[in-house]
């Protein structure tokens, strides 16, 4: 396993948080996930793993179709509901509560005893991640995984992760070119670009305090808005005969602010929005484009770092595209970024295959 070049470009990151997050249901994440996983038990990385949802159950919660189980290898430390361990396919030895509840009980470390298939669920709130991180940190894992759920980002958030894996696949629909489309413009959401230091410095408060800055054309904050972002256009609107060049939103930015934010780049030519990273926007890949295309810039407190692309070729509800014509044209549509199928690679590497 260690051959494969996807776990080779997070080994040479040096990364100690990893986050697996896929682009839609049945995109192959947790094949991902069970590929890193193996492949750190080949090199003897000491691994903890964690969710921010639910994954490794026996069937899709909204699908009711059968899921790949999630592979666990001894050594490796698993933060917890408590609740699954019922269902775990494998010994474990309990080394502390965590203190975090969830709806599957609390969240509880556990240490792998042997090779087997385990349900993992996590906290799903950002600062019980938080905690959840460094209670394994303490455990003395080299690499923490996160896996991520459907519908949720914040895990890929460079407050919680050094580097992300995206997984997408046919199951994202409309065959090779569409699939393309769409992963292309997810990772254009994501991978908005990091503010400048100047800017940084000066929208630091914001995003240490919380709530929504705005600054005039001479660089001078005009209001600190004590408001939650997703809650914050009719704030907002009360400074629009400020001329505002920059807006710094600390948390969400959805579908119900992006108006107000429209029509202020319409009012102030230039307007800059800054975002604590490319999980905060929940808006369409459209809406970005059409600001952007309108001299608007969107940047980051602090970029994502996408370490590595996976692809697969299968749908469970048909919809399969060749293999290898996936791979090749996700490779030419991607060359910033290692482009791997974990299937395939595993299949090489297990018949003597250096990749």
């Amino acid at each position: 396993m260690s051959g494969s070049a996807l776990w080779r470009q997070i080994r040479r990151r040096g990364l100690t948080t990893l986050a697996v997050m896929g682009m839609s249901k049945n995109t192959g994440k947790t094949v991902a996930l069970n590929h890193l996983l193996a492949c750190a038990a080949h090199d003897g990385v000491a691994i903890g793993l964690t969710s921010i949802g639910r994954d490794g159950e026996e069937r899709d919660q909204v699908f009711d179709i059968p899921k790949p189980p999630v592979r666990v290898w001894p050594g490796s430390i698993v933060a917890t509901a408590r609740d699954t361990l019922a269902r775990a396919c494998v010994r474990w030895k309990l080394l502390a509560a965590s203190g975090v509840g969830s709806p599957m009980g609390e969240i509880v470390l556990v240490q792998v005893l042997e090779h087997g298939t385990m349900e993992v669920a996590g906290a799903s709130r950002a600062a019980d991640q938080q905690s959840i991180i460094g209670q394994l940190r303490q455990c003395a894992c080299a690499l923490i995984v996160l896996d991520g759920a459907l519908g949720r980002s914040q895990h890929a958030s460079p407050a919680v992760a050094e580097g992300v894996i995206l997984a997408t696949g046919a199951a994202v629909g409309g065959g090779i070119g569409n699939i393309l489309r769409k992963t292309r413009e997810r990772l254009a959401m994501l991978e908005i670009a990091q503010a400048d230091a100047q800017t940084a410095r000066r929208c630091r408060p914001v995003f240490a305090q919380g709530g929504v800055g705005v600054w005039d054309r001479a660089g001078q904050l005009v209001a600190h808005l004590d408001v939650a972002t997703v809650n914050a256009a009719a704030a907002l609107r009360a400074f629009a005969d400020r001329a505002p060049a920059m807006i710094a939103l600390s948390g969400a930015v959805g579908k119900r602010l992006w108006p107000t934010l429209r029509q202020f780049l319409a009012d102030n030519p230039g307007l800059t929005l800054v975002v604590a990273d490319g999980t905060k926007l929940f808006i369409e890949h459209a809406d970005l484009r059409h600001f952007q295309q309108h001299g608007g810039r969107v940047l980051a407190e602090r970029c994502i770092a996408i370490v590595g692309i996976t692809v697969n070729p299968c749908a469970p509800h048909g919809g399969d595209v060749v293999a290898a014509d996936l791979l090749d044209a996700a490779r030419r549509a991607f060359p910033e970024h290692q482009v791997s199928d974990v299937m395939r690679e595993h299949e090489l590497i297990a018949s003597g295959v250096s990749l």
